[in-house]
């Protein structure tokens, strides 16, 4: 249930629309909604501040369209989809209106909001093919209503490519370091920004680099303050816990 819907119940008890037993049966049945192979959490913005966010590897095409149909019926206006496969989207966009973001793998239901954060958050990469990672974070953040600059291919291979854009590091109010191999990036960011920093592994690189475990743990262990570490391929975890900085205010 959103905090608009909530407050409108609330307001209605106090209009006298609404006894405080219909209401408390109201909110009652509106937790959860159970599909059958989903329960859908529809408390989640009114505990959170922001809706459920459907993970969508894993499911069928059907299933996701009722689960989007689902959330869209209970009033929620933007909902993204994150992991979803190409070939689902067709299926899908016969039932409601996905705008799919074919490099992050990334489905977007409804309008992306004005940014309303802070600051900026600034998504950097260590190379081009981190980009899908990236990708997954930078829209994700602006679905959550924050500004957000790229910042492609400014790996420790050629560190003057970053130092370029020093003042895009410096002004930022939170950065998604993003990088496969080594994994070196956010520690050299760590070292630079004064804004939190959230390092995100990617499974790019060569054998050793163990599908991204490499640079997990050299981010993991980190000698610059201020670094933070999401799993492997996470840019929607980072893109969400970098929206949530950015919206925090004193």
């Amino acid at each position: 249930m959103s905090k608009q819907k909530s407050l409108e119940i609330l307001y209605k008890i106090k209009t006298g629309e609404f006894s405080p037993e219909e209401a408390l049966l109201k909110l009652r049945t509106e937790p959860f909604e159970d599909l059958g192979y989903v329960k859908l959490d529809h408390h989640r913005e009114l505990r959170q501040g922001i809706p459920e966010v459907v993970y969508g590897a894993g499911k069928t095409p059907e299933q996701i369209a009722a689960i989007s149909t689902a959330m869209l019926n209970k009033g929620q206006q933007l909902i993204i989809i994150t992991k979803l496969s190409e070939d689902a989207v067709e299926t899908i966009q016969k039932s409601v209106p996905l705008q799919y973001h074919q490099m992050a793998r990334i489905g977007i239901i409804g309008d992306i909001p004005e940014p309303d954060g802070i600051g900026k958050v600034v998504v950097a990469t260590g190379g081009t093919s981190d980009m899908p990672v990236a990708e997954e974070a930078a829209l994700t953040a602006e679905a959550l209503g924050n500004e957000v600059v790229r910042l492609y291919d400014v790996g420790v291979a050629g560190l003057h490519r970053l130092l370029a854009r020093l003042d895009d590091i410096m002004k930022a109010r939170v950065i998604i370091a993003i990088a496969g191999m080594e994994g070196a990036l956010a520690s050299v960011i760590g070292g630079l920004a004064d804004c939190p920093v959230i390092g995100v592994p990617t499974s790019v690189g060569y054998g050793a680099s163990f599908n991204g475990i490499s640079a997990l743990l050299t981010m993991l262990n980190s000698c610059a303050s201020g670094v933070s570490v999401v799993n492997i391929d996470n840019g929607f975890g980072a893109g969400y816990l970098a929206s949530m900085i950015n919206h925090q205010r004193r």
